[in-house]
């Protein structure tokens, strides 16, 4: 299999009158995590949405192991985990249920997985509660619970330290250090810069207009 290099090149993307991306490229592979900053309105969502397969550019191209995306979407998606602003919870659910439904539907797991992503997350206490009944923070860290549960090389994280306190803000970093630790890659589009090591951390600054 071919080294996991995720590559964007010349993107241009348009919402309406306005061009959002002009010409962005970058490139990221196994133990690197590229921190997308800029102002709102830059494009940083708009950008991990078009890796993701979530939307097309009207130009350029988006590589994964070095072949064009859209040749085989399913391929890519099976190797990518997307966390967004919105964690994808059913609220009458509790989180423990989320994740064997959310992460079940595409790929197997031991219940001793997914008590040690709870674990990893500080979340065994509240696991079998009501998503509802969880604070906005709770509810992230079960979505980061789902990301670890994945076991994919690549994530795409939109604001991931949205709704956490202190700890919790250390917590991402120290999970996208050990994802790097391992050959896993990753995006994040952030409004404050990530608590991860410096070793693999590159940056890419979007501008507005």
């Amino acid at each position: 299999m071919a080294e996991a290099t995720l590559r964007g090149e010349n993107l241009h993307l348009w919402r309406g009158e306005r061009h959002v991306l002009r010409g962005v490229g970058f490139s990221v592979s196994g133990g690197e995590c590229l921190q997308l900053t800029g102002p709102n309105g830059a494009g940083k969502t708009s950008l991990l949405r078009l890796v993701g397969g979530l939307s097309y550019p009207e130009a350029g191209r988006i590589s994964w192991r070095g072949e064009d995306v859209r040749q085989d979407l399913p391929g890519f998606h099976a190797e990518m985990a997307y966390l967004g602003h919105e964690p994808p919870l059913k609220m009458e659910l509790s989180a423990r249920e989320n994740l064997r439904y959310w992460v079940g539907v595409r790929r197997r797991f031991a219940p001793q997985e997914l008590q040690g992503a709870l674990e990893r997350v500080g979340g065994v206490r509240w696991a079998d509660r009501p998503v509802r009944t969880l604070s906005a923070g709770q509810k992230r860290r079960v979505a980061l619970a789902g990301l670890l549960l994945m076991a994919v090389p690549l994530w795409l994280l939109d604001e991931p330290t949205t709704n956490l306190d202190v700890e919790g803000q250390h917590l991402v970093g120290t999970l996208i250090d050990e994802h790097l630790a391992v050959g896993g890659l990753a995006l994040a589009a952030v409004h404050h810069p990530l608590a991860v090591s410096e070793r693999g951390l590159r940056r890419l600054e979007l501008q507005f207009g």
